[in-house]
């Protein structure tokens, strides 16, 4: 094996065995399942690590069953090495319910919550924050734990690879990464891809120790890992290992292989690690062919039991496609512990405040992250003295890097705590949709119900500062648009005061929009002891003429108007969507019954917009009662300008409702 004896690790022939066995585990399972995938018993992708079984292997059996394992879509040896039963695997690569996913992951996608397998990842560098923010979570709760994550070298050139090494190095993190280097990123190689190819390099450049060693030598892999795993278990920060490899087949099944020649992958045949251990071992006495016969029966018999297990497991029931994109809340949440007990004037950025500070007080869980709310005080001055109060543990200012740290909360979420994730700005949100919409809206589906992510994200959003088109977006829509998020947007005090901690009560991800034209707006804030619901619209002024819906930062413009056209003799209802996803469908429709006009007011573009939706569900459910068309008031299809009297033109104001209002009613009996 080339060891030289100050790496000579202390193995026994136990040991020695049980590592050929499981490397060999690995590669009968995966050539079954290239069988299947031709049988076309398997489908979509198929990333196979025959070639690669000697990183995972000798990296994990340094793990305890109370670590955690982050992977990537090549991710079957690492399942079957976490614990995982091969006949669970096998059921999940057939799409079945029995499969440790329930059938909704497939090939990329295996989890398991009692082995603490936080899956395979489709998304290239998407484990990494996740890694990052589970240890956070056992390091805040004072657990000694250690998370393993496993991804490509391709991972290397994303940005979140860099943010996540960042933000781990910074806060000496319990994570050993392992860069398993296989030289190709799909099909384009390293050498072509990357300026530096030492990728362990970047590590270091980033603050984390970081080592390299020959990914073909289990030896070798398995003495690194443990020698780098202790490190980290005495609180040495995180470490990282690149593991030279290579895999022996196609990138996934529908790759023609045509950026390498035949010739190299037998050159790198020649370094297998399974006879490359086995052979070793016959050498020195701890293997006997005999032995080797056996294991290879048992595991083949391990193998054909798993696809007779997967064969005879049933489909999912269509009936239960609906199932696990949200996790049920509690049925009484808690109410909020520390509410008002008389009325009191205040602004909206003190009611925001006010439900960090009663969030941070009564849960230990919760903690917040994000760019200059600690020792700046928060773009809009929310958490101004929260750092003082609470400290740096729970108040942690974030270097800018947005998708790095927005994973994170997703991954520290998954770990039991209870995360606030504040972006500066919705504009700034797009580097992070990433981890929002592929990890923290999709976790709970795609693992069958397995993991959930009680996570929340504040957001400030809207135009009308003079900030131009790069700061003054209303994207709560693309939000909206997705499954598995919940999308608030708080347009009155007592939501201000009282959504967040509603918000914390929930199992599922929470979008929080906080239009930036309220923090200033101040009012009377009466007392909620029951605090408020986040499930529901809301009614905020009865009417007969006219359906006004609206929400956010609308709200006050469109009260407004309503109390304007009551002088003119129109009564109009004001509806507050509140929620933005799920839409309270029978709140809107009932209005609109009701009063048989609609005036949708949303500072959206209109095109795609949730204007647009709510005119379509109101098409559906009550266009019968419909006595005039639907008004739909809008953001002009422009890029927010700077000038002042531009950005007003752009946007709703209180004369464009009153004349779509008065439009709507005009043949009002």
């Amino acid at each position: 094996m080339n060891v030289t004896p100050a790496e000579k690790p202390r193995l026994s022939r136990a040991h020695l065995i049980d590592l050929l066995r499981q490397m060999l585990r690995i590669r009968r399972f995966e050539e079954r399942c290239v069988e299947l995938y031709t049988q076309e018993k398997i489908r979509g992708f198929l990333h196979v690590y025959i070639g690669e079984e000697a990183v995972g292997t000798g990296v994990m059996h340094g793990l305890t069953p109370d670590d955690a394992v982050v992977s990537t879509y090549r991710e079957h040896g690492h399942a079957l090495l976490n614990r995982i039963a091969m006949d669970r695997v096998m059921a999940e690569m057939y799409g079945k319910v029995d499969g440790c996913s329930m059938g909704r992951g497939g090939s990329m996608h295996l989890f398991d919550a009692a082995s603490r397998f936080y899956g395979g990842n489709a998304i290239v560098g998407g484990g990494l924050p996740l890694a990052v923010g589970l240890a956070l979570a056992d390091k805040l709760a004072g657990r000694n734990r250690v998370t393993a994550c496993f991804f490509g070298d391709g991972a290397a050139a994303e940005g979140v690879f860099h943010e996540s090494l960042n933000l781990a190095a910074l806060w000496k993190l319990p994570v050993l990464f392992v860069c398993e280097n296989n030289l190709y990123a799909m099909g384009t190689a390293l050498r072509i891809s990357h300026a530096q190819t030492d990728l362990h390099r970047k590590a270091e450049a980033l603050g984390v120790t970081a080592e390299t060693v020959d990914g073909m030598d289990i030896v070798r892999v398995e003495a690194a890992g443990a020698r780098l795993l202790d490190a980290i278990r005495c609180g040495e920060g995180p470490r990282f290992l690149e593991c030279r490899t290579y895999r022996f087949r196609a990138h996934s099944m529908f790759d023609p292989e045509l950026y390498r020649e035949k010739a190299e992958v037998e050159e790198w045949k020649k370094q297998d690690p399974i006879p490359r251990l086995a052979d070793w071992m016959k050498h020195s006495g701890n293997l006997h062919d005999d032995e080797f016969e056996a294991m290879e029966r048992d595991i083949a018999a391990e193998v054909e039991q798993a696809v007779e297990y997967a064969e005879a497991s049933e489909w999912e029931p269509e009936s239960s496609l609906y199932e696990h994109v949200y996790r049920e809340p509690p049925s009484s949440p808690s109410p909020p512990p520390s509410p008002e007990l008389e009325a009191v004037d205040l602004s909206f950025r003190e009611a925001f405040r006010l439900s960090l500070i009663e969030a941070l007080t009564h849960d230990e869980r919760v903690f917040m992250m994000g760019e200059d709310i600690g020792h700046y005080g928060g773009c809009y001055a929310v958490s101004r003295g929260l750092l003082e109060q609470f400290g740096p543990e729970r108040i942690r200012d974030t270097p800018l890097s947005e998708n790095g740290f927005t994973g994170a909360g997703v991954g520290a979420a998954l770990g039991d705590a209870r995360p606030i994730v504040e972006i500066m700005t919705v504009n700034f949100s797009l580097l992070a949709m990433d981890q929002i919409v592929n990890s923290a809206a999709t976790l709970l589906h795609m693992s069958g119900g397995e993991f959930h992510v009680p996570l929340v994200i504040r957001m400030a959003t809207g135009a009308g500062r003079q900030v131009a088109a790069q700061h003054s977006h209303s994207l709560e829509n693309w939000y909206a648009h997705v499954p598995g998020l919940k999308v608030l947007a708080p347009g009155t005090l007592e939501d201000a005061r009282h959504m967040l901690w509603a918000a914390l009560q929930d199992p599922n991800p929470v979008v929080i929009f906080e239009h930036v034209l309220l923090y200033n707006r101040e009012g009377r804030l009466e007392p909620r002891p029951e605090g408020v619901d986040i499930s529901r619209a809301a009614i905020r002024r009865s009417g007969s003429h006219v359906s006004l819906i609206t929400y956010g930062g609308s709200l006050p413009k469109t009260l407004e108007a309503a109390e304007a056209l009551a002088q003119e003799g129109i009564d109009a209802e004001v509806v507050d969507l509140r929620v933005l996803r799920p839409l309270d469908t029978e709140t809107i429709t009932e209005s609109v019954r009701r009063t048989h006009r609609a005036v949708i007011v949303d500072e959206g573009w209109k095109t795609g917009s949730l204007a647009g939706e709510i005119a379509a569900i109101l098409a559906e459910h009550a266009f019968w009662n419909l006595d005039a068309p639907i008004e739909r008031i809008c953001t002009d299809e422009v890029p927010i300008p700077y000038a002042r009297h531009l950005e007003n033109a752009a946007l709703p104001q209180v004369d464009d409702i009153l004349a779509a209002a008065r439009r709507a009613t005009e043949d009002q009996p």
